[in-house]
């Protein structure tokens, strides 16, 4: 299993068993209800995920480089929901 693997593999076994859906966790981890996830959201979900500190900032922003499509630096729902389809498969 590759790293991105372990690591997607970690996020998927945090949502599920912390949340009823990816909606659920995707707001959970909104901390300013702006519909989308910064830098700092996504290291908090990263940590609760039990990603080692080390490498949590490299993954951060790999997270936002692959998933952020439309280039504002953030995750939006529609971005996060690729991600868990990613997970899913």
């Amino acid at each position: 299993m590759s790293t991105k693997e372990k690591i997607l593999n970690k996020i998927q076994i945090l949502i599920a068993s912390n949340f009823k859906t990816p909606e659920e966790a995707f707001a959970f981890f909104d901390a300013d209800k702006d519909g989308k996830l910064s830098k700092k959201e996504i290291s908090e979900l990263l940590q609760k995920a039990e990603i080692n500190g080390l490498i949590r900032g490299l993954v951060t922003s790999k997270l936002i480089e692959g998933y952020d499509k439309d280039g504002d630096g953030l995750v939006s729902w529609e971005e996060f929901k690729t991600a868990i389809a990613e997970i899913n498969d």
